[in-house]
């Protein structure tokens, strides 16, 4: 009496093939659970003994072993509890198919037998795709999340008589599915516009560049200058996200638990914000049980740090590698767990406490080693990893009062749209989707210079005292900028724009 179902587990944010087998034999009644499963796991037992039972279908007093394979990879979650069921009912033969090879199961039993929503169904059901899977039965409020694969068919099940009566041809479960394009149609609405700012026309302009090339950019600036409020129309700008953006982010939110109710498909770029007292494990991932960090939750969008120099020194420094590789890996001593990162990075900082380091018509009332403290943990190799530095300057009266309309979202997002186009049919085939992902060795051949553009950067690197990789991001910034000239080449005009992008950290 052995029987074998398959389900799905999670490993980083990718679902791989668990087999659920499970032998019933005479002696002292028992249920076992083995195969490195989680308390969630190892409760999962009286979970299926009282689903069954108030089903109405008979539990077998025996001994009963489930072992969950491969037992040397850590399961995790609720998700089990479907296929546990099912193979007690298998190997009891009160469910008899002979196709069930062509049939995945995920779920969390409720004690009354209803088949109720987990986390991270996206990624198993695309593994399960990926693995010749023909049919997955998944809970009933993640079919729109499940349905989003294609090739693969999804049935929605409410309870567990409605599995078994599918399997036995007594009932039959509706295969579900979606339209992808609709879920579309609306991802470029938004409540908020760039025509709202007053003013400060030069950081929208830094915040296009940002945009069309994928930049990290950090904003300097007196207190109500309107930096949280640019920062928060960054992603008005973005271009719209393809259908594989679009799955990959949504695959870490499902695993994250953070996918909003009703949303089968994240189609607008994240936008994450978090508090200045995140953890360390928070921003980056990880945890007892790793999970992604906010990085990661804005993969494809923007994490914007408002009050820079209010964070964690520690948790600002951990960030410079996955800004650096767009990738986070988390070692833990069963495995290791390697979630993407590629997200602009926007930050925000007042010069010093009081806020008037930089503002020419007030006052600081800070002393130079208080300025010092206070922006001193904005180290430089952080601050090298970010390609525009901007100084936001106060807005004067006149602009806003002023009832001319400013430039709206869309016809920014137009240009970024253009340049972006430019960037992906220069590096075609290379993995690549901005410029901002350039290798040394990708700058070398696509960011050539003349010999006066060669000149004036040696005189900045000089000057300014940049470093190697301050160096190849200006490069970066230029070769943007000329995408949004739809110049072929970098000229002088751009080089100059680049360069000035990153003399604020050295005035300060």
């Amino acid at each position: 009496m052995l029987s074998k179902v398959k389900s799905f587990g999670l490993m980083g944010i990718d679902g791989y093939v668990v087999i659920v087998e499970t032998d019933i034999s005479t002696g002292i009644p028992a249920f076992d659970i083995v195969g490195l499963g989680d308390t969630a796991v190892k409760e999962s037992k009286e979970r299926v003994r009282s689903a069954i039972k108030n089903a109405g279908l008979e539990f077998p007093i025996k001994r009963i072993t489930v072992n969950l394979a491969p037992a040397d990879k850590k399961k995790e979650g609720s998700a089990f509890d479907l296929p546990i069921a099912l193979g007690i009912l298998i190997a009891t033969e009160q469910i008899v198919n002979r196709e069930i090879d062509n049939y995945a199961f995920i779920g969390e039993l409720s004690l009354d037998g209803e088949i109720k929503p987990i986390k991270g169904i996206l990624p198993m059901v695309i593994s399960a795709r990926q693995n010749g899977i023909e049919n997955i039965i998944v809970p009933m409020k993640n079919a729109d999340e499940a349905a989003v694969v294609n090739d693969i068919n999804v049935l929605p099940a409410q309870n567990i008589i409605d599995v078994v009566n599918h399997l036995n041809g007594a009932g039959k479960l509706n295969i579900h599915a979606i339209d992808i394009d609709k879920l579309f149609e609306n991802n470029m609405e938004y409540d908020v516009d760039f025509a709202d700012v007053k003013g400060q026309e030069n950081v929208k302009r830094a915040l296009e560049v940002a945009a069309a090339g994928g930049h990290n950019c950090l904003m300097i600036g007196s207190p109500g200058s309107g930096k949280t409020m640019l920062a928060r129309r960054l992603p008005t700008i973005l271009p719209a996200m393809t259908f594989e953006e679009a799955l990959e982010v949504t695959k870490i939110h499902s695993i994250a638990g953070t996918l909003p109710d009703n949303v089968s498909l994240i189609t607008k770029r994240p936008f994450r914000a978090p508090h200045h007292t995140i953890s360390n494990v928070s921003l980056i991932g990880g945890g007892k049980y790793p999970k992604p960090g906010e990085i990661s939750l804005a993969h494809f969008g923007v994490l914007f740090l408002d009050e820079l120099p209010e964070f964690d020194r520690n948790a600002l420094e951990v960030l410079r590698q996955p800004l650096e590789d767009g990738i986070v890996t988390v070692s833990r001593v069963n495995a290791t767990y390697t979630y993407p990162a590629r997200t602009t990075l926007i930050c925000a900082a007042n010069p010093c406490k009081c806020g008037n380091y930089l503002d020419e018509t007030k006052e600081c009332t800070c002393t130079p080693k208080q300025i010092q403290q206070y922006l001193g943990k904005l180290s430089g190799p952080l601050l090298d990893r970010i390609d525009l530095h901007i100084e936001v300057p106060s807005v004067k009266f006149t602009d806003l009062v002023n009832r001319e309309e400013g430039e709206k979202s869309c016809v920014i997002r137009e240009r970024v749209n253009r340049a972006r186009k430019i960037q992906q049919e220069r590096y075609k085939g290379l993995n690549i989707y901005s410029n901002a992902e350039l290798t040394p060795a990708l700058i070398k051949k696509y960011c050539k210079l003349d010999d006066q553009c060669s000149d004036i950067l040696k005189n900045a690197f000089e000057r300014l005292g940049l470093s190697a990789r301050a160096h190849n991001r200006i490069l970066k910034v230029a070769r943007t900028i000329a995408d949004l000239d739809e110049s072929q080449n970098i000229r002088k005009e751009h080089l100059l724009e680049a360069i000035q992008y990153r003399s604020l950290d050295r005035k300060i």
